[in-house]
């Protein structure tokens, strides 16, 4: 049942993708997120998701442009040459939750952000990695955070990833830092999202007025990527999918 939700998430994702392009809006790609969701039997859970510091948040998917870390708001700003975007996407399908994230280039992009994009998604499977029974959860946060940290990249601190299930977010909580040896033990049985948030300059951060988006103090970028995995029969079985859009990509 996790599985399915998350390939529904995998394919929406996808579907985003095929339309990310200079000057097309973030609530464009919105709207395609949500009525795909929608036709395929499911709810796109991060609309209406509660909030401590305001409202609702008003869309489907997230949708965090440049030095938005995390959180940012779909709106009507066309995207350009050389921006990126990190598409954050969950769904309730049949009561369980999907949930994953993926930085997309609009058109070309430098090559020291397209290295940004490189080092954060190679972290995450590094991540992914370390997710074995008999291990702790510091073990995942310390194989995101040297591999991001050795490349000049800071790591952020107050998003972490999560336990996630027949809830979005359960615990235990799974930051991109971390000790080895240290935090929960990984069991047979466990369900977790990582998910690495890593930005170019400083790791400090400030949201903004709509109370929901983070951006980078120093306004240098950031970027997202996250995987739903299960640990069972010993190992990290991955249950979103990057597959469809490393192919469009293509």
């Amino acid at each position: 049942m996790l599985r399915a939700a998350n390939q529904l998430v995998a394919k929406a994702l996808a579907e985003v993708g095929r339309a990310v392009k200079p000057g097309v809006t973030t609530s464009t790609l919105d709207r395609i997120a949500d009525e795909f969701i929608r036709d395929h039997g499911a709810v796109p859970t991060f609309k209406g998701f509660p909030n401590p510091y305001g409202g609702p948040f008003p869309a489907a998917i997230c949708t965090s442009v440049n030095d938005c870390v995390v959180h940012g708001v779909p709106n009507d700003e066309p995207l350009k040459e050389g921006d990126i975007v990190s598409v954050d996407c969950g769904t309730l399908l049949n009561g369980y939750n999907g949930d994953s994230c993926y930085t997309f280039c609009v058109g070309e992009v430098s090559e020291e952000v397209w290295n940004l994009l490189r080092v954060t998604k190679e972290s995450l499977y590094l991540g992914i990695q370390a997710a074995l029974p008999g291990k702790r959860i510091g073990d995942v946060g310390y194989a995101v955070q040297e591999h991001c940290e050795k490349a000049g990249f800071g790591v952020v601190r107050e998003f972490v990833g999560h336990g996630i299930g027949r809830e979005m977010h359960e615990d235990p909580q799974v930051p991109n830092y971390g000790r080895r040896g240290n935090g929960p033990l990984i069991k047979n049985g466990l369900c977790i999202a990582i998910e690495p948030m890593i930005v170019m300059g400083s790791p400090s951060i400030y949201m903004m007025p709509d109370k929901w988006s983070i951006r980078t103090r120093d306004h240098q970028w950031a970027a997202h990527f996250e995987h739903t995995i299960a640990i069972h029969h010993g190992k990290a079985d991955i249950l979103s999918s990057f597959e469809e859009i490393e192919q469009i990509e293509k």
